[in-house]
């Protein structure tokens, strides 16, 4: 999202650009603990997660995953949904995921779509809406699949958006968590080792003063610096490296 984004009083609905998210609460009720209890342990190695004490009990979150793989769809909510926070967790998908049978259960689960190329007003106004209302919305701040090592430069969405949010709903506990899923071995083949270090929350309310563009900068670096100190939290074997370099 790395477009000017509008404000939101700017950002109104129509026919073709509203957009709403559910959340099944028989599904949902099936799917954690089928994901969490079977499939993620049955595939993967060993899964580590760190921090889970830093995820907010409470008000609006932007959960700020790094994005090396589409199983960090999957883990992310095994690390900060409902099973380890109590909380239920939105989602922003990117609009080519949502066809099909895959679309609907996105959907179910509490997917909307964007176009991250040039994301709709109704996407944005949906994000800043659950925000508001305190919900916890999960958005992968690079933008796509990035594998390499280090923490590629983030879009500025994720901010502007937490910033939209603190501004129009002052003292509403806005927070960005961050949150660095580690593979060690990037193939993904059967029984490889997860590491997902979440780190603590970062106060979005004290961006809130002086101009937007400036604030939107100085918070992504921080987002960004927070996620490359998690990466460093457990480094990758030398071999590790090597395979990613590849």
């Amino acid at each position: 999202m790395s477009q000017q984004m509008p404000s939101r009083e700017n950002l109104t609905y129509t026919k073709e650009t509203s957009i709403r998210s559910y959340i099944n609460p028989l599904l949902i009720r099936l799917v954690y603990p089928l994901g969490c209890y079977i499939v993620l342990p049955s595939y993967f190695g060993k899964l580590e997660v760190t921090g889970q004490d830093n995820i907010p009990t409470t008000g609006p979150v932007i959960v700020a995953p790094t994005h090396r793989s589409r199983w960090d769809a999957l883990l992310t909510p095994y690390a900060v949904g409902r099973l380890a926070s109590g909380r239920d967790l939105r989602f922003m998908v990117m609009a080519t995921e949502m066809q099909g049978i895959q679309g609907w259960l996105i959907r179910q689960l509490g997917g909307f779509p964007v176009n991250t190329e040039r994301p709709g007003a109704g996407s944005l106004v949906h994000t800043i809406d659950l925000l508001s209302r305190g919900e916890m919305v999960v958005i992968f701040p690079q933008g796509g699949i990035v594998p390499e090592i280090e923490v590629e430069r983030l879009k500025p969405g994720v901010a502007r958006l937490a910033l939209e949010v603190e501004t129009h709903k002052p003292n509403s506990g806005m927070k960005i968590l961050p949150v660095n899923i580690q593979y060690t071995d990037l193939s993904l083949g059967w029984k490889t080792d997860v590491t997902i270090n979440i780190g603590k929350p970062i106060d979005v309310a004290k961006y809130n003063q002086g101009k937007i563009k400036e604030n939107t900068r100085k918070l992504t670096a921080e987002l960004k610096t927070a996620l490359q100190q998690l990466q460093e939290k457990t480094p990758l074997s030398q071999e590790s490296k090597e395979m990613i370099m590849v």
